[in-house]
């Protein structure tokens, strides 16, 4: 991620408000506003269509589907983008370009299998026991599946730096979202939340699309080595494990919730609470900007102390070592603690905000009894990642698996206390989780700083390993 990094510099050295406000905004373009423009359309087209005119049981069965649409997608995702991602960052490590092709094939291979397994029984028994109508159970499948392409896809363009031209792709398949939607209910007569979901399919469509083509324009040449893709599976299964888990935490309270007796369910498949998931994207979205505080502040800043470790322990002297491992750790603290003050001052203000002004548009009641509680938890929940990430630039795959499944166990076990509580302490169970996950996370750093020496330059062998009689220990006699 050094192309950001070298860009946000240039405009950070200026240190003018004007300048600030610029490098958040560009920061922002490049981490969140896919996710941004698709809400905006989704909303967009609601107000064109009059979504909020028809009948409420269509409302709800559209608006399920497309929430079980990008919770599965993401689901489904997770187990293959990190060791993925890993294998990438090596083959560009060493300059093998070819062998990127096999990656993507095998990967998307992997993804869609598994993801027709999780969604092709959902789908049957939304048609044969929900009595859905089978087009709009065939565009809600063909959506889930075209935000799986358009999710993995993303890893590869993520990879190679391209995120202002994923957002290019976004906006482009967003706008052609919008204009099909209307096309479809004022000239094809079509009803409007079919119309919806069939135009969200294009626009995945169209955005799946173009990322592969880009993918296929950068690497052309193919190596064909397939198997050495699965052997990262198996040799680097924790990533698989922990991407897994941190993904599955994301949700897990709200699925403990969706067992309550609070939940609704619609057409015999579909299960939601609408008051806590609704309280549950605004908590998300008080703290987001995390996401853009972290990859801003590690692209300026300790990304160049890691490539100096790096290229001291390549070359360098003992002290030239030591010296950059102090400076590495020193800004890897100053990174976490900028990034809790930061993101604390940001929450704050956006929470008093939505507690003024969101009651006056109809969030109320519930919601915003459930909302202070998950904002919490979503705050320790990005400070958690962020230090799970800093596990992975030193390669301390346990430690990273070992706080994704504190941080999903204590979330499940914490969240099915919480749904026994009253509901200003819902998300108490998140809370616990995070919190649990971070703690663990930060030891382990703190394990790492000490014990650093001894992962880099004693984790290989110098004899290769076999099966057979033990040699004797013998190594020398004297005559």
């Amino acid at each position: 991620m050094a192309g950001i990094g070298i860009r946000l510099n240039k405009i950070f050295s200026k240190k003018t408000i004007t300048t600030n406000l610029v490098g958040f905004g560009y920061s922002t373009v490049i981490t969140i506003a896919p996710m941004l423009l698709v809400i905006t359309a989704v909303i967009l087209m609601q107000v064109l269509l009059g979504f909020s005119k028809i009948g409420y049981a269509d409302r709800e069965l559209y608006s399920c589907t497309v929430l079980y649409i990008f919770i599965f997608a993401l689901l489904t995702a997770a187990p293959f983008n990190a060791v993925l991602s890993k294998y990438m960052s090596d083959v560009i490590y060493e300059e093998t370009y070819e062998d990127i092709l096999p990656c993507y094939y095998v990967g998307l291979l992997l993804n869609i299998c598994f993801s027709c397994l999780v969604g092709i029984p959902f789908c049957v028994r939304e048609y044969l026991v929900g009595k859905v109508e089978l087009p709009f159970v065939f565009a809600g499948y063909c959506g889930y599946i075209c935000l799986v392409l358009v999710f993995y896809s993303m890893l590869y363009l993520s990879i190679c730096k391209d995120y202002k031209k994923i957002s290019g792709f976004f906006f482009i398949g967003m706008l052609a979202t919008v204009l099909c939607a209307v096309l479809g209910v004022y000239w094809l007569g079509l009803p409007v939340t079919f119309s919806m979901l069939v135009s969200l399919d294009i626009g995945f469509l169209i955005i799946a699309g173009l990322e592969f083509a880009l993918v296929k324009s950068y690497f052309r040449q193919n190596s064909g080595k397939y198997r050495e893709v699965l052997r990262y599976f198996k040799k680097d299964w924790q990533l698989v494990a922990t991407n897994a888990l941190y993904t599955l935490g994301l949700f897990i309270h709200n699925f403990v919730f969706w067992t309550t007796d609070m939940h609704m369910v619609i057409a015999k498949s579909f299960v939601c609470m609408t008051t806590y998931d609704m309280a549950t994207c605004l908590a998300m979205f008080t703290n987001i900007s995390a996401s853009v505080i972290f990859i801003s502040r590690v692209e300026m800043h300790f990304h160049e102390r890691y490539k100096a470790y790096s290229e001291a322990v390549i070359g360098g002297r003992g002290r030239d070592i030591e010296n950059a491992k102090k400076r590495m750790f020193d800004q890897l603290a100053e990174e976490l603690m900028n990034l809790v003050r930061i993101q604390f001052i940001i929450s704050v203000v956006i929470f008093f905000i939505c507690i003024i002004l969101l009651p006056q548009f109809g969030f109320g009641g519930m919601v915003m009894q459930i909302y202070p509680c998950l904002a919490a938890g979503y705050f320790i929940l990005f400070i958690m990642y962020a230090a799970i990430i800093f596990l992975y630039y030193f390669n301390d795959l346990n430690g990273a698996l070992a706080t994704a499944i504190g941080f999903c166990i204590t979330t499940l076990a914490g969240s099915i206390v919480a749904s026994r509580l009253s509901p200003i302490w819902y998300g108490i169970g998140l809370v616990a989780g995070s919190l649990v996950g971070w703690s663990m996370a930060y030891f382990r750093l703190r394990y790492m700083e000490k014990n650093l020496d001894v992962h880099i330059f004693c984790e290989g062998s110098l004899m290769k390993r076999g099966h057979g009689r033990k040699p004797s220990n013998k190594v020398y006699e004297k005559g």
